[in-house]
């Protein structure tokens, strides 16, 4: 037996004010075809305070939706939380918590969401462990090896406000890096437009392309680490991979970064480091609410392995 084996009358609340009503469907039904739901909103199946409505009706609070039986595919039982400590210490990695978002210090080495193969990542975690909250939403993503400052929205309205400060680029990121070589004041500004290409594995690879999207990242130079550096990077410009491949067309790559450098060259000093994989860290998050031109700002404690390299390098 599923949910949706009998009828439903689900009241909307302000968590789901102004979805449009197939989008709320659609992530309602998982396991359903799109087709399939879209022909039950087109035969009436679907009713909204008793009516009939279209794909695109935009739903309000209080409104009462009528979902009928509908086969959804069995979902995936969820991740056993008393055997993955890394998702319980998700709770001890909460920067800021209030009842409109919060901010999570995101490890390295844990995606943002499941996928590629991953059955789960920091999204279904936090939903797992608090199975109670009726909305949460990444309001952006970071790689699956960048750590630091994670937005997620606990309400609806919260989420397109978030959305639209990333959108109109009004939403400040700083990041620290560790990368090869001596950071030039030169290359305090990179703006060269960057391309997404597709593998035959699959997997995403930016490149330095003329066509490409415009980008711009600010740099930083921060503290000499013999042969490597300590950068600050603010992105101007949200691209896939951005500051990793910047850095890269600014001649000093990140150390361990198996995309965008010398990986195999690099594994003695990761070795002599400690380290599996590049050191990159969003540390700062500032934005404003709602009906407020007050910038609130958020810093993510920086990681232990970033600190010991910081402390090993004997630069001071």
């Amino acid at each position: 037996m599923t949910e949706f084996d009998k009828v439903q009358l689900l009241e909307i609340d302000e968590n789901h004010q102004g979805q449009r009503i197939d989008n709320f469907l659609i992530t309602l039904l998982k396991g359903v075809p799109k087709s399939r739901i879209y022909r039950i909103i087109r035969k009436g199946e679907i009713r909204v305070n008793k009516k009939r409505v279209k794909a695109e009706y935009k739903l309000q609070d209080s409104d009462v939706v009528r979902v009928p039986p509908v086969k959804v595919a069995r979902r995936e039982d969820p991740p056993d939380i008393d055997k993955l400590s890394r998702v319980k210490q998700l709770e001890t990695l909460i920067i800021f918590e209030c009842k409109e978002f919060l901010l999570l210090n995101k490890p390295s080495g844990m995606a943002v969401h499941g996928g590629s193969g991953l059955s789960f990542g920091v999204i279904e975690a936090l939903r797992a462990l608090r199975p109670k909250e009726k909305f949460l939403e990444l309001v952006h993503r970071l790689d699956k090896d960048t750590s630091g400052c994670l937005l997620i929205a606990k309400k609806r309205s919260y989420l397109k406000h978030f959305q639209n400060l990333l959108r109109a680029r009004k939403m400040k990121k700083e990041y620290v890096a560790v990368v090869k070589g001596n950071w030039s004041n030169q290359f305090n500004q990179v703006n060269v437009p960057l391309k997404k290409n597709l593998l035959k594995s699959g997997e995403r690879y930016v490149s330095v392309d003329m066509t490409g999207k415009k980008s711009e990242t600010h740099f930083k130079h921060l503290k000499d680490l013999g042969e490597l550096s300590l950068i600050k990077a603010m992105p101007m410009t949200g691209r896939t991979h951005q500051i990793r491949v910047h850095a890269k067309h600014a001649g000093c790559p990140l150390l361990g970064d198996e995309k965008y450098s010398d990986f195999d060259g690099d594994q003695s000093l990761l070795k002599s480091l400690g380290l599996r994989t590049f050191l990159l860290h969003a540390k700062k998050l500032s934005f404003t609410l709602p009906d407020s031109d007050e910038f609130y700002s958020y810093e993510a404690p920086l990681p232990v392995k970033m600190e010991q390299v910081i402390e090993k390098s004997g630069v001071k």
